[in-house]
This record gives C-alpha cells, sequence and structure tokens, in this order.
C-alpha cells in the first residue's frame, strides 16, 4: 500500500513525502520530478508541447507507480484532476490531501517563477485563488484523509500522516 500525498502547489508535498521517507524507510517518488528527469523542465513541457501533453506523461507515471507497492507518492497538484489518475492512485495506495490557506499558498508560491500555471500571469494571486477554488472540491473528492497543514511544521505534518496511515494497515 503507498502513501499517496495531493494538494496545491507550495503546500510542501515534496518536503513531506522526503520526510515520510526517512521516518519510514519507504522509497519516494514526486512526479513531477520523475517527468524533469525523463523529459525535461515542466515549464518547458508546457510551453512548447502543451499542458495536455504534461498531463499525458502523468498518467504515465502514475500506471508505473501504483503498480508498485511501499512508496511515499508526491503528486503534481494537478495530477489527481485527472479521474483516471486518482483511480489508479487508490487501487494501491490512500490519498492525503495536503490543504492549506490561500495566505499560506500564496506566501510559498509567489517567489517561484518555475510554476508553469501562474508564469507570466502578472495576477499571481488572482491565478491561484483561482486554481484553489477549482482544485479543491476533487481534492476533498479523492482523499482519503484531509490533514491541515497551515501553522504546522515538515515533521508534523509527515507525523500525522504516518500515524493515520498506521491506523489504516
Amino acid at each position: 500500500m503507498n502513501i499517496v500525498l495531493c494538494g496545491m502547489m507550495g503546500v510542501g508535498k515534496s518536503s513531506v513525502g522526503v520526510r515520510i521517507a526517512e521516518m519510514t524507510g519507504r522509497m519516494w517518488y514526486d512526479t513531477d520530478v520523475v517527468i524533469t528527469d525523463r523529459h525535461g523542465r515542466i515549464s518547458d513541457i508546457f510551453e512548447y508541447y502543451g499542458e495536455a501533453h504534461f498531463r499525458s506523461l502523468e498518467t504515465e507515471i502514475v500506471r508505473e507507480l501504483s503498480g508498485r507497492d511501499g512508496l511515499v507518492i508526491s503528486t503534481g497538484g494537478g495530477l489527481v484532476l485527472k479521474p483516471e489518475n486518482s483511480e489508479l492512485l487508490k487501487q494501491n495506495g490512500k490519498i492525503f490531501f495536503m490543504r492549506a490557506s490561500f495566505e499560506t499558498l500564496l506566501k510559498r508560491v509567489r517567489a517561484d517563477e518555475t510554476r508553469p500555471l501562474l508564469k507570466n500571469t502578472g495576477k499571481t494571486a488572482e491565478a491561484l485563488g483561482n486554481l484553489l477554488a477549482q482544485r479543491t472540491p476533487v481534492y476533498e473528492h479523492v482523499a482519503d484523509y484531509i490533514v491541515d497543514t497551515d501553522g504546522k511544521s515538515v515533521d508534523e505534518v509527515a507525523e500525522e500522516i504516518v500515524r493515520l496511515f498506521g491506523e489504516e494497515a
């Protein structure tokens, strides 16, 4: 059974995923890192091939990782929006929606120019708010657990997820 982390960009899925892997001895995979390693920078993929191509690469990675066991998987912010992806991940995993407030997310992503869905909008707050409004209901729907991250350290969030996952096992 895999531990799957979903949520908005900037919520800390990668940092928490690494910490959970350290705590549990599991292998950690970040779907965005796997795509970058195999296909190049995500911003370049968006620019040259479009979002649809990027989303198909995500599904390819999900098919691969969901077939394995005992992993920690940090997903890209939009990955679980595609029903096929969330269904594949649920077959052999528990999905944890890492939730943070708009203010927390904005603080974390404002300076990051590598986020293709926020890049060059000139309206980071508005774009982030729109994404948050669109995605939160989907995250809540696909999640087996919701973990609030505001005001918590990486260790606190990781410990909470490991505890919840352990209760399930």
